[in-house]
Formats: structure tokens, C-alpha cells, sequence
């Protein structure tokens, strides 16, 4: 199954990816992306260091400002590529 690490506060955007078949875990700290080894990452733009984003991660990072959860997770499956 394809986990999704999705920053905490964006619950809307937790529940589509969940009904869309990801697995999905909440970040609150950096530290929790090593942990969770995602697939994908979701965060809201609001703080664009947030997870430490400047160091190189092999997980597409989506920023969800401006979308809708709907369009988030038809983002994150474009991200994904062939996986999805």
C-alpha cells in the first residue's frame, strides 16, 4: 500500500488520500518523515521549511495551498507516476 505523509493540521486533506485508498500517517515533526518512509509527502505551504526541505528526499513533496482535497490526491497520483 502507498503511504502518504501528510503535515499535521490538514485533516480534510487526510480523509480524501484515506478514502482514496492511501495509507496515511500525520507529521508533526521532520523527524517523523525518516520514521514513516513515505511514499509521497503532503504539506500545506504555510511553512516551507517545515519538514526540512531543503535536504534532498526521494519522496515527491506536494504542496496543497490553494487545492482542494480532491485535487491533492489526484496530485498525488500524478506524482507517484506508474505506482498508482
Amino acid at each position: 500500500m502507498t503511504k502518504v505523509a501528510v503535515e499535521q493540521g490538514l485533516k480534510p486533506f487526510e480523509e480524501a488520500l484515506k478514502n482514496a485508498g492511501f495509507m496515511v500517517a500525520e507529521v508533526q515533526r521532520p523527524e517523523d518523515i525518516d520514521r514513516i518512509d513515505p511514499h509521497a509527502i503532503v504539506i500545506s505551504g504555510a511553512d516551507k521549511d517545515f519538514l526540512g526541505m531543503t535536504d534532498a528526499r526521494e519522496a515527491p513533496v506536494i504542496n496543497v495551498a490553494g487545492l482542494t482535497p480532491e485535487e491533492a490526491v489526484r496530485e498525488v497520483r500524478r506524482s507517484l507516476g506508474p505506482r498508482e
